[in-house]
């Protein structure tokens, strides 16, 4: 009598997006109760414990996800450059380059990009700034957004020369400085955080002001 062999079940293959994907729900909570935590009671105060517990996840998760407080502020100031959109700014801010031959047009998109930046940047800035004075790590990020800004805006304006957009007796280092100044978060405090502008009317300060100090 012939014996009847069930037909061996094939192993389901492990599927991860779902695990990714609610990894990636506990990054998002975690950077928002940080962002939380750090405007409402200040970093200094903020404990990871606390960010943990609003966030609905483990201290543990976070000290292996971003490694600490410090970090978690990095993460922020990375995620708040990147701007609102799909593409990373800077990204964009490189294709209209490539596209634009008109300077006063990709002066204006640059300063809508300048805009939609701030926006999201300008509030970590100013945590990380009131707690450089008496945090090294805030201090350090604070010199490395500087930094980083300046040497993103010496390659625009290498650009615009190579282009031979700049107004005779403009160097690539003072156009540098000008677009450094006009995304600083200081500026957009200024005139938006206490004066009240709306983001298309910085966006067009900064177009303007870019292009009266360095375009013909």
């Amino acid at each position: 009598m012939e014996r009847t062999m069930d037909p061996v079940k094939s192993r389901r293959r492990y599927d991860a997006s779902h695990r990714r994907a609610q990894a990636a729900r506990a990054r998002e909570a975690v950077l928002a109760a940080a962002r939380s935590s750090f405007v409402d009671v200040g970093y200094s105060t903020t404990t990871v414990a606390a960010i943990a517990r609003q966030a609905g996840v483990s201290v543990e998760t976070i000290y292996k996800s971003f490694g600490g407080k410090a970090a978690l502020a990095r993460a922020l100031y990375e995620r708040a450059l990147a701007g609102q959109g799909q593409v990373a700014a800077y990204e964009r801010s490189d294709a209209v380059r490539l596209e634009q031959t008109d300077p006063r047009a990709l002066m204006r998109a640059w300063g809508t990009l300048t805009a939609e930046v701030a926006e999201q940047l300008t509030p970590v800035l100013l945590i990380v700034r009131a707690a450089a004075g008496h945090d090294a790590s805030m201090a350090t990020l604070l010199r490395d957004s500087d930094t980083e800004r300046l040497e993103r805006m010496r390659h625009n304006a290498r650009f615009l020369a190579e282009r031979g957009y700049l107004r005779d007796g403009v160097t690539t280092e003072h156009a540098a400085d000008v677009m450094w100044t006009c995304s600083s978060a200081e500026i957009y405090e200024l005139l938006v955080l206490r004066r009240g502008w709306s983001s298309e009317q910085f966006a067009t300060f900064v177009a303007e002001t870019m292009a009266a100090a360095l375009l013909p």
